[in-house]
């Protein structure tokens, strides 16, 4: 199956098409085709596929009117059913100043998508008998051996005093940091001087000039903001776990996730740092500042280029295109296999799809498995969804949803930040669950 670029529409920022195959699947071999006809959509596939036409064009109309207003620069929206792809439409453009559309090609930061790649990394390990997810971190990475909690300091210390410390009441698991229940933040907290200090303060770390494990020491001598297991807390917990993918194989983490996940599955554009010939695909960053759209990062100012290229940022270093993402997340809908190849067994994938959390989160699901949100009460979210759902989202403001009863897998992917106060990503959800009548 060949996916085509959109052609041009008479909107000034918009720029769009949608696809509906009837009977293909994604295959490796099948590049992007950029010669193809605008549109393939039909009404009679849409309808075929579970989806009604009209209400399907409140979603592309509510993207449409977000470009419209300068609320984005441009998107791609991607649908697929059983495997199919039911829309695949650019919106927008990727540079606004060069007034260049947005390619069906794009390469997005995916910041934390990342993680969900780096679960699946320590998944693929923990199935060859590496580890046990009970098992204290620290046995295989002993800086974080003897962790104390930052807890607030005892009535009438001295008023600068923020925080004093106590011994953890027992190690954090590799389990606590799947779940992001270890006790790392990023940075928040009552120990924030301290990460600040430290220079952790925020979950971007790929312009530092250090690898992975120089970053993982530092952090393992701070405060942790609350005792492992005891709260949702989300943070730096997978990058810990590059850093464990990296002591267990014995590689670096970029080199684990290209030789078992990558290059298995095809997804030739998902890297942590860009090859530079691929510049002219990296899409433009842009935010909302003032009530108004600005442009914040390009490929000429990137660290994903131009950067120390030394920290591979397991929690958020990622780059990827619809195309290969929607790749990695069919697999994990097909119970951890596709085009053959199979990354985990169907038992891992429930696993890491199961409410670890109990109550302890509350988001776009009502709970949290080994990566990221899941669904297992649409009354405690009070959303339409589907029980038994997953997804997560990025700083950049993509989002992904993966739906094993409907057999769904929806993304959408932009690059927003910062996004002035905006939920538009978490609407499509809705906007398209609206249109699924069958």
């Amino acid at each position: 199956m060949k996916l085509p670029r959109p052609a041009r529409s008479l909107a000034p920022l918009a720029f769009a098409l949608t696809l509906v195959v009837p009977a293909l699947s994604l295959r490796a071999a099948d590049p992007v085709n950029t010669t193809a006809p605008a549109s393939a959509t039909t009404d009679a596939a849409l309808t075929a596929a579970g989806f009604s036409p009209a209400r399907l064009q409140r979603l592309d109309t509510a993207i449409e009117d977000q470009i419209a207003r300068h609320r984005l620069a441009g998107g791609i929206m991607y649908v697929a059913r059983d495997g199919r792809p039911v829309v695949f439409k650019t919106y927008g453009l990727q540079d606004v100043e060069n007034r260049q559309p947005m390619r069906a090609d794009a390469i997005f930061r995916i910041a934390s998508m990342s993680k969900a790649i780096t679960t699946t990394a320590v998944m693929m390990l923990y199935e060859e008998g590496r580890f046990r997810l009970n098992d204290p971190v620290s046995k295989y990475l002993p800086a974080f051996k003897n962790s104390v909690v930052a807890i607030a300091p005892p009535a009438g210390s001295p008023a600068d005093l923020k925080y004093v410390t106590e011994k953890a009441k027992r190690p954090i698991t590799i389990r606590d940091l799947l779940t992001h229940t270890a006790g790392l933040t990023y940075g928040n907290g009552l120990a924030a001087d301290a990460y600040k200090q430290a220079g952790l303060t925020d979950w971007y770390l790929l312009g530092k000039n250090e690898t992975l494990e120089q970053i993982v020491n530092r952090l393992a001598t701070l405060p942790l903001h609350g005792h492992p297991g005891e709260q949702f807390q989300y943070g730096y917990a997978a990058d810990v776990l590059g850093r464990l993918v990296e002591v267990i194989s014995g590689k670096p983490l970029d080199q684990f996730v290209e030789e078992r996940i990558t290059k298995p599955l095809a997804m030739r554009d998902t890297h942590f740092f860009l090859p530079p010939e691929k510049a002219p695909r990296l899409a433009n960053v842009y935010g909302i500042e003032n009530d108004q759209l600005v442009l914040k990062e390009t490929a000429a100012t990137s660290d994903f280029i131009h950067g120390p290229r030394k920290c591979f940022s397991g929690g958020a270093g990622l780059l990827s295109t619809t195309s290969d993402y929607t790749r990695f997340l069919q697999m994990l809908l097909n119970n951890g296999e596709l085009d053959g190849v199979r990354l985990l067994a169907p038992k891992t994938v429930e696993l890491m799809h199961a409410n670890h959390t109990g109550d302890k989160f509350l988001g776009e699901g009502d709970g949290f498995g080994l990566g990221f949100w899941v669904s297992t009460d649409l009354g405690k979210t009070g959303e339409i969804g589907t029980v038994g759902s997953y997804g997560w989202g990025s700083a950049y403001f993509p989002e992904y949803i993966v739906d094993p009863k409907e057999r769904l897998v929806i993304i959408f992917m932009t690059q927003l930040r910062p996004a002035g106060g905006s939920n538009f990503n978490h609407l499509i959800k809705r906007l398209t669950y609206q249109a699924l009548i069958k």
